[in-house]
């Protein structure tokens, strides 16, 4: 997306050096000053002293109002009346024409823990649902111009800039809110419906976050802000179906518990007859193979131990 973004170009300077020629004029007004007063005692011309001390009086003033010092990942948004003139990222201590107005912003990356919303996913159940953000201002020129961002009651320069980026704070949590709704409608909570290739909101943790991200980024860029990252957080069902869900989820795991049992257990049996056959241990005909089948499936699918019967006569007839 075009910006229109742009490095300041325009003058600056040390703001050391500033501090040593202010120093320097407020010396030179006291000075004219002075001398003005001492000649006009003494009946001497002193006009243009007092001239010379006025004109270097406003220009102490002004340079005096020019000062400014900022940190790693931060920016200061200049405008000259009115109009962007660029963004002025360096750190240190600087001294910039006066005239400018300044916005300062932190470029720095922020966290936004959402709380879990219910929504509904694509099956229409009702889930909870949220979301951790990392983002940073990325664009001044949109954050500052394209979103309202006015911090005009604020006190202090320093109360605006926290001001300001609370509401950029603010504009992703809503923004956040509208993506993750629109993600979890797109999904299903789980694969009840029996499609192991289906994403689910449960299982495809990295597919959704990678989703949610692009999702959060084409919304907030036209203000500007990127989302470095983003993840669900928070995944559970909503109040009213989550302990209908939980017998549905217990009864599958039974059902799975089940069918393993059951195979096992035929395969056992199966090995057990195979094993008399082979080394002809008893001679079993078909009628007693099923008794003996009956007998090994009660026993092994049993949710209790088999009390054993001892059997003292024979087998034969």
């Amino acid at each position: 997306m075009e910006t229109k973004e742009c490095d300041y170009r325009g003058g600056y300077l040390n703001g050391f050096l500033m501090i040593a020629i202010d120093i320097v004029l407020w010396g030179l007004v006291i000075y004219n000053f002075i001398n003005g007063c001492i000649a006009a005692d003494a009946g001497l011309p002193c006009l243009w002293q007092f001239i010379t001390a006025v004109v270097l009086f406003v220009a102490a003033v002004i340079f005096s109002c020019g000062f400014a010092m900022q940190e790693p990942n931060e920016a200061k948004v200049l405008t000259f009346f009115g109009r962007y003139v660029g963004t002025f990222r360096k750190t240190g201590f600087f001294w910039i024409n006066p005239f400018m107005s300044t916005k300062k912003v932190s470029l720095r990356a922020r966290n936004l823990n959402a709380e879990p919303i219910k929504v509904n996913d694509k099956n229409g159940n009702p889930i909870l649902i949220g979301l951790v953000v990392v983002w940073r201002l990325k664009d001044t020129y949109k954050a500052i111009f394209d979103i309202d961002t006015d911090v005009s009651s604020a006190n202090q320069v320093g109360n605006a800039a926290g001001a300001r980026m609370n509401k950029f704070q603010n504009f992703v949590a809503v923004q956040s809110d509208s993506a993750l709704r629109q993600v979890a409608g797109m999904y299903a909570y789980d694969n009840n419906d029996g499609k192991d290739n289906e994403i689910t909101l449960r299982d495809g943790s990295d597919e959704i976050n990678e989703v949610l991200l692009n999702k959060l980024n084409e919304r907030l860029a036209m203000a500007g802000l990127e989302v470095m990252e983003a993840r669900i957080n928070y995944l559970a069902y909503a109040p009213e179906i989550a302990a209908v869900m939980l017998r549905r989820q217990q009864a599958e795991a039974i059902i799975a518990a089940r069918e393993k049992i059951v195979e096992g257990a035929v395969s056992m049996v199966k090995m057990a007859l195979d094993k008399l056959s082979v080394e002809e241990v008893v001679e079993l005909d078909e009628e007693k193979k099923a008794a003996m089948v009956s007998n090994l499936l009660v026993v092994l699918c049993a949710d209790e131990p088999a009390q054993p019967v001892i059997n003292s006569g024979t087998l034969n007839h």
